[in-house]
């Protein structure tokens, strides 16, 4: 049984920082896409960062120099520091995966088969 489960949210003020992290389990990690996507209210879920099969990492010109995706055990956690926090960053935050084995990573949140639930950063002051 495939799970994604986030942890630490919260509030900050801008130009803060939160570390987001992400427990998966229930599919081979090294042959997935794995990513953090967001969705601000009213706005479509977006892609922030993600590993791509073979490790390499990529991230949205938006949280560029200011986002760090990480991974330990074999990447079966994953992390995101944010750094420099805005208020456009309030969002709810998604660790998703992509297990299929066809097609490359992208951002594309519909090529995404499994979601944790979510956890909510709010950057106000």
């Amino acid at each position: 049984q495939v799970q994604l489960v986030e942890s630490g949210g919260g509030s900050v003020q801008p130009g803060g920082s939160l570390k987001l992290s992400c427990a998966a389990s229930g599919f081979t990690t090294s042959d997935a896409c794995l990513g953090w996507f967001r969705q601000a209210p009213g706005k479509e879920r977006e892609g922030v960062a993600r590993f791509s099969r073979s490790g390499v990492i990529t991230y949205a010109e938006s949280v560029k120099g200011r986002f760090t995706i990480s991974a330990e055990d074999a990447k079966n956690t994953l992390h995101l520091d944010m750094g420099s926090l805005r208020p456009e960053d309030t969002a709810i935050y998604y660790c998703a995966a992509k297990t299929s084995v066809y097609g490359e990573c992208t951002f594309d949140p519909r090529s995404y088969s499994y979601w944790g639930q979510g956890t909510l950063v709010t950057v106000s002051p």
